[in-house]
């Protein structure tokens, strides 16, 4: 049985691990591009962000692609930070474990990856949001999207300065309990 994942072939996880993996980087890149059009050409953001879709805006593709990117970076993470569990245990102590920590050890994982997926894209904004106030300052006042009339750029700058915060708390305290070894 040699390269076996313990528990199993990885196959259809790992698959999936690279693939959200991918479409995360992606994603970042996309919002990360809509965030430089925002900065720097304001006007551009009801353009198409590619003329091979001409219905979907700049703004909201970044919008888009933020939710994605969100979605597949706590995924991928997760599932990089249970094949790295499971990968460290034995088939023996693996069967043997599994029945007695895999559901909270599993919620701590996930905990793990939110918080770490939290703390990258909270990050990205409050880099774009304060770099907004130096460029154009009265967007701070403005909703952060066409899409939504609230919360002001702003107040999105201030709780993701928040969530930032909270987040390497957690994600200090979860690595300080041995979670995602």
């Amino acid at each position: 049985m040699t390269g076996q994942h313990p528990g199993g072939p990885p196959g259809g996880r790992l698959a999936v691990e690279a693939a959200t993996a991918g479409l995360a980087f992606g994603s970042v890149l996309w919002w990360a591009s809509t965030c430089l059009v925002g900065s720097f050409r304001g006007q551009g953001l009801a353009d198409p962000y590619w003329h091979g879709i001409p219905w979907l805006r700049t703004d909201t593709s970044g919008f888009i692609m933020f939710l994605i990117a969100a979605a597949c970076l706590t995924t991928s993470e997760y599932l990089r930070l249970r094949r790295r569990r499971d990968f460290g245990r034995t088939l023996a102590a693996q069967s043997d474990m599994a029945a007695r920590d895999a559901p909270q050890d599993n919620v701590a994982l996930m905990v793990l990856a939110a918080s770490e997926t939290v703390a990258v894209l909270a990050t990205g904004l409050v880099i774009y949001l304060s770099f907004n106030a130096v460029i154009h300052p009265g967007s701070l006042q403005l909703p952060i999207t066409r899409l939504l009339s609230w919360p002001a750029e702003g107040t999105v700058r201030v709780i993701s300065l928040l969530l930032c915060a909270c987040s390497v708390a957690v994600i200090r305290y979860h690595r300080a309990l041995g979670h995602g070894r």
